[in-house]
């Protein structure tokens, strides 16, 4: 992968990524209140419904960055040395490589981001020192082995598919 590629990785994926995430931030916001303990109203109901944005906002761009970049240098890496027929698997290892390491900053955001949401009186940075405080680096990452799971599991099906489509 050259410079320009990279480049184009980088830039692309992170802005497409961070499109997606701030655009579908109230579904998401109504999703995570749904499925909290404490109910949809005493999670917050509608109210505060951007609770929880700018951990999101922080993350969203090297997040989706770094998964392009990780997805396309793989695939560059293992072109010239599989066949063809091989193609589906390159792809595929392309893409849970790119999701393990993009998990790396997606989990510790979707952490702050989803404890804002079903806290809304708390703001991020407050939800951010919380959690540091109670349970330490490794709160950040709670969760990182089924998210690992579920992301790759998703990606390495759709690279699949789309590699058999075209």
């Amino acid at each position: 992968m050259d410079r320009r590629e990279f480049t184009a990785s980088l830039v692309a994926g992170g802005c497409a990524g961070m499109c997606v995430d701030l655009t579908l931030f109230p579904l998401d916001t109504i999703k995570t209140r749904l499925q909290s303990q404490q109910g949809f109203y005493k999670a917050g109901g509608f109210r505060g419904i951007y609770a929880g944005l700018p951990s999101a906002a922080i993350g969203s761009f090297p997040n989706a960055a770094v998964f392009f970049v990780t997805y396309e240098s793989t695939k560059s890496l293992f072109s010239g040395y599989s066949a063809t027929n091989l193609a589906p698997i390159t792809h595929m290892l392309a893409a849970s490589l790119g999701e393990i390491v993009a998990c790396l900053i997606r989990v510790p955001t979707e952490v702050v981001k989803q404890r804002t949401q079903a806290s809304p009186s708390l703001n991020t940075y407050r939800v951010l020192l919380n959690t540091l405080q109670e349970e330490g680096f490794r709160g950040l990452y709670r969760g990182y082995g089924s998210t690992v799971l579920r992301e790759d599991f998703v990606s390495s099906l759709s690279s699949s598919a789309i590699d058999f489509l075209f």
